[in-house]
């Protein structure tokens, strides 16, 4: 039986990095995945593909609809999607391959297989010929991640109603894509098709769109992909969906109990995941569950089970990649006697519609309702230079202090490349910065980055220099 010092199930964000970590720290690690493929979830069908179609069709729309304003005058564009999943594929495929490339310079050793308890330390692999090994390792981090969630009165038959794994391989643009669901993944998607031609309509139950995220993101956002042409049917609960050949109809009620019809040929089924732990055989090391079937931890992310971890979406937290990356650094810098940290409340939140949504720290409704004084400062990215000069005007940024200390305490964007802006209201939040901190700090300019600055300026004393 081959021995380990760690052995980590499931090679996404999480599981990966927690391996590569644990051999970086000199313990003998090995890893299972069940596909031939590493990287879980995101780097085969989901962040990976989904960002690499969010970019092809994001260029189409600019060849289509923006090319002329910046005087490049081309012939009517023709989107292949063929060609778009084919780029997103090898995308997809140089991704998995650099995972791979990691394994074997850390000298990781890789089970093809699916992984199962057959003791707190003993792991059995079963391989797709049916044949299987068992390994004995003193430590053990479940890393399974999550799998899209349904509805149960929907039948999922992957071709005409599908989640967002049959989205990314579309043989062909939907004339009228149905969204259920309009939160990150939903809205990802449905922008990806509505820019590509498709007519989308979100049907969300709740009264607005991105409901985690700040009202004010949510508000914007959805003025924003209006203004592009989506559709939104909101407070409005899904009762049925039925297909009928290449039809697919969804019956609903809104807030007032009235029922509404919509038809379209796809309806995406994008109403969140669920965490993953099928064939784990978790009774028989006596891991516990909690009572929405995710993987219970303390606060180091250890399970019950003194010697076996659990990290990424199969554990409670928000279902977001770079999370599930920190705790698998967390985990192996604690096997190894370190004393690692995660701040949980500067994880960000990032949805790469166009214009990108990024938040970090705590919404304004969240510190109204702890009764939290706060001050609000707001910049508009019209008002930059740069965003005149590149024709990006939608969105703002909005950073939330404490009355008393100044400290910064949520900071809220929507905007172009908003997505790598948060980084640096990470970073400012990790130091504990105040808005007067921020607000003195030399930003570049032309660059998108100054309206955080100003809105900082606005949170201090209301004096954004340039709005």
């Amino acid at each position: 039986m081959s021995q380990f010092d760690v052995t980590v199930i499931g090679s996404g964000p999480g599981g990966y990095v927690a391996a590569i970590r644990c051999a970086q720290l000199g313990f003998k690690t090995a890893i299972i995945e069940k596909y031939p493929t590493m990287g879980g979830t995101c780097l085969n069908v989901g962040c990976i593909p989904s960002k690499a179609l969010l970019d092809s069709s994001e260029h189409f729309e600019n060849a289509k609809h923006h090319f002329a304003d910046h005087g490049i005058m081309i012939n009517e564009p023709v989107a292949d999607l063929a060609r778009m999943v084919a780029r997103k594929n090898e995308v997809v495929d140089q991704t998995t391959k650099g995972i791979t490339f990691l394994m074997d310079k850390n000298k990781i050793t890789v089970f093809e297989g699916v992984g199962s308890f057959e003791s707190s330390t003993q792991v059995k692999v079963t391989k797709n010929d049916g044949s299987s090994e068992t390994i004995d390792s003193k430590y053990i981090i479940i890393a399974t991640g999550s799998k899209p969630s349904s509805l149960p009165f929907i039948t999922l038959d992957k071709e005409r109603v599908i989640t967002s794994t049959e989205a990314l391989n579309l043989k062909e643009i939907p004339k009228h894509l149905i969204v259920i669901g309009g939160g990150v993944i939903g809205l990802e998607l449905g922008s990806v098709y509505k820019r590509l031609g498709s007519e989308v309509t979100v049907v969300e139950f709740m009264d607005k769109i991105i409901p985690t995220m700040d009202g004010s993101l949510s508000k914007e956002l959805n003025k924003v992909l209006r203004k592009q042409g989506m559709k939104f049917m909101l407070s409005t609960a899904v009762q049925a969906v039925e297909r009928n050949g290449d039809t697919v109809k969804v019956t609903a009620k809104d807030k007032k109990g009235a029922e509404v019809v919509v038809e379209g040929d796809y309806v995406l089924v994008s109403v969140g995941r669920k965490p993953y732990t099928d064939g784990l055989s978790l009774e028989k090391a006596g891991v516990d569950l909690d009572e929405r079937g995710r993987v219970k931890t303390n606060e180091h992310l250890q399970t019950n089970v003194s010697n076996i971890y659990a990290i990424g979406d199969v554990v409670a937290g928000a279902m977001l990649a770079h999370k599930a990356s920190e705790e698998g650094v967390l985990v192996a810098e604690q096997l190894a006697g370190q004393k690692p940290h995660i701040n949980y409340n500067l994880i960000p939140g990032v949805v790469y519609t166009w214009p990108e949504v990024a938040a970090v720290g705590k919404t304004e409704e969240q510190l109204k309702a702890e009764g939290v004084a706060i001050k609000v400062g707001n910049f508009p990215m019209r008002a930059l230079g740069r965003s005149r000069a590149s024709g990006d005007l939608d969105g703002f940024v909005k950073i939330i202090a404490d009355e008393k200390t100044d400290e910064v305490l949520g900071v809220h964007m929507i905007g172009a490349r908003a997505a790598d802006m948060i980084a640096a209201a990470v970073t400012a939040m990790e130091y504990r910065a105040s808005a007067e901190d921020i607000s003195r700090m030399s930003h570049a300019h032309p660059t998108f980055a100054e309206a955080i600055k100003e809105a900082a300026l606005d949170a201090t004393a209301k004096i954004a220099l340039h709005f």
